[in-house]
């Protein structure tokens, strides 16, 4: 008997200290894991913002919100494209709803900004929304801040050399005055110049601006086209007075400017934007089984009665693609988060991530390496415009396959090829 009694005690002993070392994704099992989204639902990037969180909403829905028997709590948050608005945000989330993991922000500025306050919470994984500021994973780095898109450096690959394809060897660049657009302009002009052509003038503008007057009387008459890299509602403000101003430059957009969130404004000058190329890490008209996949995916849950798009645009492809990413990571770790998510960090560094513009794998500052387009925008029959592919180019990194010591990181100032 007495030895029954210490085996059995032996036995609870050890029963006791296996569960006091078990896993917590184990002890909790089936406990929700939350995930805070923030999207800028205010300011000029606002549609842009609500159809980034129906994309990341689309990867939730199709693991029917749950993983690894772990049910996907999502807890929104608002900002409205400034770095202070967006970093308040995360810090609600992160500090008061206790989130597990982050996904946003949109906007460059915003990027920079809540990658240099993950640096303070060290035990929450970050990855980014849809926000493409080069300097936000090339300087500073923070190790728990991931971005499974690529930069905006990165999706105007190609664009410069297109650009002189069509005769454009003396080009204005009118953009947005904060990191973004500087990636934007730094990715066009390492190549362009490089091939001969030349930017006379580059015009920087408020982001929210409303009168573009002045910039459109300072178009010289011997450039032959612009290149527009504004976004949302400032994209719409500066067509429609372009238009109202006789102008008659071809255009070449930034990314954001020939997003479907900018191709379906309302207005006399949306048609004329039929032939504008642009960069981009997405395509309406990709022909791919993974992208026809993903677009009538988008379609199924938000049609256009409901205020989808015809087609997902830039901000629903990279938050559908970064969610999948922070879903995926989950999946592999079984829903394991403890240990301050080390293996979870571990498995989103080592992903291949399939998303519907194809393979991503990260670099050692946990930036995507992807593929990028040029795309011409284009109308169908049902008088829709959308993005065409022109070319493709897989497997470009942050450096934009230049050696470290000749890379700059896009400024105002630079490039330069006047």
């Amino acid at each position: 008997m007495k030895t029954t009694k210490r085996v059995l005690a032996r036995t609870l002993v050890g029963a006791a200290i296996a569960a006091a070392c078990m896993p917590i994704s184990f002890a909790q099992s089936g406990a929700p894991v939350k995930i805070g989204l923030l999207a800028t639902l205010e300011g000029p990037f606002a549609a842009g913002g609500a159809d980034g969180m129906r994309g990341a909403e689309l990867a939730v829905k199709q693991r029917n919100g749950v993983v690894a028997g772990r049910k996907i709590e999502i807890i929104k948050a608002s900002s409205n494209a400034q770095p202070d608005v967006a970093v308040n945000a995360t810090r609600k989330l992160v500090e008061q709803d206790k989130v597990d993991i982050m996904v946003g922000p949109l906007s460059g500025g915003e990027g920079i900004a809540v990658k240099d306050y993950s640096k303070t919470q060290p035990n929450i994984t970050f990855i980014n929304g849809g926000s493409g500021a080069q300097a936000t994973t090339l300087v500073n780095t923070s190790p728990n801040f991931f971005r499974f898109n690529t930069d905006g450096g990165q999706w105007m690959v190609g664009l410069g050399k297109a650009a002189l394809a069509k005769g454009y060897k003396r080009t204005m660049i009118i953009a947005e005055d904060y990191a973004f657009p500087y990636s934007q302009v730094q990715g066009f002009m390492s190549e362009y110049c490089k091939l001969g052509g030349k930017v006379p003038v580059k015009a920087w503008v408020p982001l929210g601006g409303k009168d573009y007057s002045s910039v459109i009387a300072r178009i010289p008459k011997d450039v032959d086209a612009l290149l527009i890299i504004l976004g949302g509602s400032d994209a719409v403000n500066f067509l429609n007075q372009y238009e109202a101003a006789g102008g008659d430059k071809p255009l070449m957009g930034g990314s954001i400017t020939v997003s479907q969130d900018v191709l379906n404004y309302r207005g006399k000058r949306r048609d004329s934007l039929v032939g504008t190329i642009s960069g981009a890490p997405s395509a309406d008209a990709l022909d791919t089984p993974e992208w026809k996949a993903f677009v009538a995916d988008y379609q199924k849950n938000y049609p256009v009665a409901s205020g989808g798009y015809p087609m997902p645009s830039l901000f629903a492809w990279g938050y559908y693609t970064n969610m999948k990413a922070a879903l995926d990571g989950l999946a592999a770790v079984n829903g394991d988060l403890s240990g301050g998510q080390a293996k979870y960090r571990e498995a989103l560094s080592k992903m291949v991530l399939k998303t519907p513009t194809g393979d991503v794998r990260l670099d050692a500052n946990r930036q995507a390496i992807g593929t990028s387009f040029v795309v011409e925008v284009t109308k169908d029959a049902q008088g829709n415009l959308f993005n065409k592919v022109l070319s493709r180019t897989d497997n470009i990194d942050q450096m934009l396959g230049m050696k470290k010591e000749d890379f700059v990181i896009g400024t105002r100032d630079t490039p330069s090829c006047p």
